[in-house]
């Protein structure tokens, strides 16, 4: 099975690695719609400890757009989700395969944009 995601790991601090990947999604077109604290969340809900773990929903509105235009259920789907999370060895950024979301969807009008939303998402990864 191929992997649905890229990844890097950074030897910076957890907030530096936010500030990072938010300007390099920016640098592609991309705009942080959400952000879910992980680790807030299940510290508030469940009363665990978890280590610093953040979901940055990424959105390029052009594309967004000409996908919801080719497909209107592929709003389950977006944004494109980007990890970031402490781990032993550093700070991993992890990036959602768009071609891999998008494998469910029998819609070939579908394919180019997630090929260039593909390229953007790891050129962003390879940028940091």
């Amino acid at each position: 099975m191929a992997p649905y995601y890229f990844a890097k790991t950074l030897t910076v601090s957890f907030d530096e690695a936010i500030e990072l990947v938010t300007a390099a999604l920016k640098e592609q077109g991309f705009g942080v719609l959400t952000e879910i604290d992980v680790r807030e969340t299940l510290k508030k809900k469940l009363d665990v400890d978890f280590r610093p773990y953040r979901i940055l929903g990424a959105c390029n509105p052009p594309f967004a757009h000409q996908a919801l235009t080719a497909e209107d259920k592929v709003g389950t789907m977006l944004p494109c989700n980007v990890v970031v999370q402490q781990k032993d060895d550093g700070v991993e950024v992890a990036a959602v395969d768009p071609l891999a979301s998008m494998m469910g969807i029998q819609n070939p009008a579908l394919v180019d944009i997630a090929n260039e939303v593909q390229a953007r998402l790891k050129q962003v990864i390879d940028s940091l």
